[in-house]
C-alpha cells in the first residue's frame, strides 16, 4: 500500500523493485499477503488519518504489518496508534524496510539457487568475526596516510550493521570483533543519524550501538577505540557483562609534545585519569594499546616519558612499532630524524618494561577460573582465548588435552600457570 506524493511512490517502487529482485512476489489483498507494507505520508493532519487508518485496515486483514514513510518519522504516533505493527521506518529506507521483511518473512535458504549463504563468505573461522562498521578516519594524524587511501570517516547504517551482526549469531558466530578506523567517532560524519533495527530507533552512534550488540548473546570486543570522553559510557556495559571487558584503545605515545606533532587527541594525564576510572567501573578490564617510538624529533627525555606512561599504565596488551616513513605522511617533513639503530634500541628497551608489566599481570590469574574460546585443537591440548585476548594480536590460552573441548565452542578452565604472553590451564 502506498500514499503520499511521488516522493513517497519512488520510495514504494524502490521498495518493490527490492522484494521482487529477492523472490518475493506481490500479492493482489492483504489476505493473501504473508506480510503488508504500507508507505505512509504525515504532511497535513488529513494525511495521517488517511496513513493510520490505512494501517488499520491492513492489520484487521492480516496482522503482519510493516509501516514505513514519512508518519514513521513523526515520532511514536504510529505505535502508540497501533502497537501491533511488527516494524516502523522513516522515508526513503529501502535497506531498513528489507531488513524487516528479512526478519518476519525470511527466504529460506536455497543451495541450488542461492550461492551466498545468508551471513555471506568470511576468511575467519566459523566461530569468530570481523564486525566492520565505517570506512575512513576524520583524523589527520602526521604519522598516517589512512584518510588518503580511504577517504573521510563513512558510517554504515547502524540497521545495516546490526543486520549483519545478527546473520553472523544466527550462522553460528561466537564472537564478534568491532572494527574501523576510529570506532569511536561512529555516527559523526552523519550526525548520529537516527536509523531503525527491530522496528526501533536507534542512533548511529557508538554507545547505542554497544548497546544493541550486547543483546545479540555473542562476545563482542571493541577495537580502535579513541580515548574520548564518551567512552566512559560503554564501560559499564563491560562491568555487567553486555561487552567483553576489553578495548583496544591506540595512545600511541605518552609525550605531550610528540602527541601534538602526531596530530593525536587527548594527553598522557587525560589518557592516565580515562584509564583509572575504566578501572573503577570495571576492575577486570582488559586495556590493549599501541605506540610508536622514534617519531621524528623524539628525544631520549620524551622516550623517557613513555616508559614512564607505561609504568603508570600498567597496560595488559601493548604493541610497539617504530616510526615509518610511510610515502605521503606528513611527519617525514618534520625535523629530528631519528637514527634507525636509535630506533630499534628503544623498541627493544620498551618492550622489556612492557613484557614484565605483562608477566606481572598474567600470574594474577593463576588459579582463577576462566571463560575461553577454543580456536584449536591438537594432540598436545587446545589452544582457546579468553576475554583477554583477542585472535592473532594477543596472547592465548593453552588447554592441557580434554575430550570434552570442542573446537568453536566456549569452555570453562582453571590457569595453572602464567608466562609472558600466554596463560596454560586445565578444564576446570
Amino acid at each position: 500500500m502506498s500514499l503520499g506524493c511521488p516522493k513517497a511512490l519512488v520510495d514504494s517502487e524502490r521498495i518493490l523493485t527490492q522484494l521482487r529482485a529477492e523472490g518475493y512476489r506481490v500479492a493482489p489483498t492483504y489476505e493473501n499477503a504473508d506480510l503488508v507494507v504500507v508507505n505512509t505520508c504525515g504532511f497535513i493532519e488529513s494525511a495521517i488519518d488517511e496513513s493510520l487508518g490505512a494501517i488499520g485496515e491492513a492489520l484487521a486483514a492480516n496482522g503482519k504489518v510493516i509501516v514505513t514513510g514519512c508518519l514513521g518519522a513523526k515520532g511514536d504516533i504510529v505505535r502508540r496508534t497501533h502497537p501491533g505493527v511488527l516494524a516502523v521506518t522513516g522515508p526513503h529506507a529501502t535497506a531498513e524496510v528489507m531488513r524487516a521483511v528479512h526478519e518476519h518473512l525470511p527466504q529460506p535458504h536455497d543451495p541450488y539457487t542461492s550461492l551466498i549463504p545468508p551471513q555471506g563468505i568470511r576468511l575467519t573461522p566459523a566461530h569468530y568475526a570481523y564486525l566492520k562498521i565505517a570506512e575512513g578516519c576524520n583524523h589527520r594524524c602526521t604519522f598516517c596516510i589512512i584518510p588518503a587511501l580511504r577517504g573521510d570517516l563513512e558510517s554504515r547504517p547502524i540497521g545495516e550493521v546490526m543486520q549483519e551482526a545478527e546473520n553472523l549469531v544466527q550462522a553460528g558466530v561466537k564472537e564478534l570483533l568491532v572494527i574501523s578506523q576510529d570506532t569511536s567517532a561512529y555516527g559523526v560524519d552523519v550526525k548520529y543519524r537516527t536509523g531503525f533495527w527491530r522496528g526501533r530507533p536507534l542512533r548511529t552512534r557508538m554507545t547505542e550501538l554497544a548497546h544493541a550488540l550486547g543483546e545479540l548473546g555473542a562476545w563482542v570486543r571493541l577495537h580502535y577505540v579513541y580515548p574520548y570522553p564518551h567512552v566512559d559510557e560503554i564501560v559499564p556495559l563491560m562491568a555487567d557483562g553486555k561487552l567483553l571487558p576489553y578495548l583496544d584503545v591506540p595512545f600511541q605515545h605518552a609525550s605531550p609534545r610528540i602527541l601534538k606533532l602526531m596530530k593525536r587527541p587527548a594527553s598522557s594525564e587525560d589518557n592516565l585519569a580515562r584509564i583509572r576510572r575504566w578501572r573503577e567501573i570495571c576492575p577486570d578490564i582488559t586495556l590493549r594499546s599501541t605506540f610508536i617510538v622514534g617519531f621524528p624529533g623524539e628525544t631520549e627525555a620524551e622516550f623517557a616519558e613513555l616508559l614512564a606512561f607505561l609504568d603508570e599504565a600498567q597496560l595488559d596488551r601493548v604493541g610497539c612499532f617504530t616510526y615509518s616513513a610511510v610515502d605521503g605522511a606528513a611527519a617525514n617533513a618534520l625535523p629530528g630524524a631519528v637514527r634507525e639503530e636509535d630506533k630499534q634500541e628503544r623498541r627493544a628497551r620498551f618492550m622489556m618494561q612492557q613484557e614484565a608489566i605483562s608477566a606481572r599481570r598474567l600470574q594474577c590469574r593463576v588459579g582463577r577460573t576462566l571463560t575461553v574460546l577454543v580456536d584449536a585443537i591438537n594432540a598436545d591440548g587446545a589452544t582457546a582465548r579468553s576475554s583477554a585476548d583477542a585472535p592473532e594480536i594477543d596472547g592465548t590460552v593453552r588447554i592441557a588435552p580434554d575430550r570434552t573441548l570442542k573446537v568453536g565452542e566456549f569452555a570453562t578452565v582453571r590457569v595453572t600457570r602464567a608466562g609472558t604472553h600466554d596463560l596454560w590451564a586445565e578444564v576446570a
